[in-house]
């Protein structure tokens, strides 16, 4: 799958992989996958495999609570959703999710497009892995966070 990969391919690799990796749906998806993403309850993001990794997507929620529309947000390198002085940290995270296939307590502040700080809590994150094995980048979840500001 290339970086251009059709938009309902992507899709669904992030609800696979989340499944696959954590034994459970990532949304209900009775109907429209890309709807149920679009709407969930909880952020949703997901970043390629560039060398300096970029936002493929970003549901409704991730799009509210980063300040962005979705243009915006698909051209953003991800490590830009973490403080300068929090870079390292996530750096240390995503090697983690890269060895083990995903991790589900992440914890962090992230920032905003307009500067607002928030913390992040009971974060999962995980690898956009394809049933036959190729590796396609990263996404995570959370439904917890706080203002900081």
């Amino acid at each position: 799958m290339s970086e251009a990969a059709p938009r309902d391919t992507r899709l669904a690799l992030i609800a696979d992989s989340y499944a696959r990796l954590l034994g459970q749906p990532l949304v209900d998806a009775q109907g429209d996958l890309a709807e149920a993403l679009w709407q969930a309850p909880r952020v949703i993001v997901a970043h390629g495999t560039e060398a300096d990794p970029v936002f493929f997507y970003g549901n409704r929620l991730a799009l509210h609570t980063f300040d962005m529309d979705f243009a915006s947000f698909t051209r953003l390198p991800s490590r830009y959703s973490a403080e300068p002085l929090a870079r390292k940290e996530r750096a240390r995270l995503l090697e983690r999710v890269s060895r083990d296939g995903f991790i589900d307590d992440y914890a962090g502040v992230r920032i905003s497009a307009s500067g607002k700080r928030f913390r992040i809590e009971r974060a999962v994150v995980w690898n956009l892995v394809d049933r036959a094995g190729g590796h396609h980048g990263q996404a995570a979840t959370f439904s917890h966070w706080q203002p900081l500001d």
